[in-house]
């Protein structure tokens, strides 16, 4: 009998879309493998879903809060359902930017300098020298973040708005100009790196999203040197947070001709986007590993948390 797989996907953070494009993509993938699939538009009834669906396994592909950040991981653990993708610390910790950091800083994987602010100290005034960056100290996919230049006489009018549901606690950090690089760690053993060049301004929504909205060299035009660091860093940041299954881990290398030559890691995502312009399909396709393999395995290496 062929395991009964259920694709946990949608759910009401702010990266629902995503979500819900990785899911389905995921779910089509685990029919062609021979799997019985249930996809699942995760609400807040998702206790008495699962009781229902009675599924083997949980393919995790909800992205942002309460999907990714170690609440439904939890559930799932009380429930006794193995899932993929990273327990209930290592999503939890990976989660909040600023704790994260903290704990890669440690094992020494290079951050980025800032501080965690509130919306309200944001709005009113800059609260590092510009250039910096403001993001949602626990959201993921580029929601909500501000990239405030160099020149500006204030931060964006937009941190005011009554209508931000971003959460009130952001997380302020150095800008770090150069080239946007990113690694995935697979079974405990890094990928190759691709460099990520937009069409427009910055790697936005948009730019992650939209087709054509960005070009992905793979592999990364760097040299070997900084290619093998950006691999050792990214096996040391999924380490060091206790991920499992598979992670992403996304830098930036100042590489200017007046640059330093800074190689910093900006975050770390425990469950990656699965869509067609994703990265991490990308990166495993270049060593071989089609789509439908790499669901497969992460549906083999589910577990309760361990």
């Amino acid at each position: 009998m062929s395991k009964h797989v259920a694709v946990l996907m949608g759910g009401w953070s702010s990266e629902r879309q995503v979500s819900l494009w990785s899911g389905a993509a995921c779910a089509k993938a685990l029919e062609s493998e021979g799997f019985r699939v249930t996809p699942i538009d995760v609400g807040r009834d998702l206790a008495e879903v699962l009781s229902r669906v009675k599924p083997d396994v949980c393919f995790n592909a909800l992205h942002g809060r309460f999907g990714e950040d170690g609440t439904v991981q939890g559930l799932l653990e009380i429930a006794g359902i193995p899932y993929t993708h990273s327990g209930v610390l290592a999503s939890s910790l990976a989660m909040h930017k600023e704790r994260a950091k903290v704990v890669m800083a440690a094992a020494g994987v290079p951050v980025p300098r800032g501080r965690v602010v509130t919306r309200r100290e944001a709005a009113a005034g800059h609260v590092l020298e510009p250039p910096y960056v403001l993001k949602p100290v626990d959201g993921g996919s580029s929601v909500g973040v501000v990239i405030v230049n160099e020149g500006q006489s204030h931060p964006p009018q937009d941190l005011g708005r009554a209508d931000w549901e971003h959460g009130d606690l952001l997380l302020a950090e150095n800008f770090v100009a150069g080239k946007e690089l990113t690694c995935a760690v697979l079974n405990d053993e890094p990928l190759d790196v691709i460099e990520i060049v937009p069409g427009e301004g910055w790697y936005d929504f948009e730019a992650k999203y939209a087709k054509g909205g960005s070009q992905h060299l793979l592999p990364a035009k760097i040299s070997p040197f900084v290619y093998q660091e950006v691999r050792k860093l990214a096996l040391a940041a999924h380490r060091s947070l206790g991920c499992r299954g598979v992670s992403r881990a996304d830098f930036r290398f100042d590489d200017r001709a007046n640059g330093t030559g800074e190689l910093v890691c900006l975050e770390v995502n425990t469950q990656p986007g699965m869509t067609e312009t994703s990265l991490v399909p990308e990166l495993a396709a270049y060593v071989g590993m089609g789509f439908g393999e790499l669901v497969r395995w992460l549906v083999e290496d589910a577990s309760l948390d361990r």
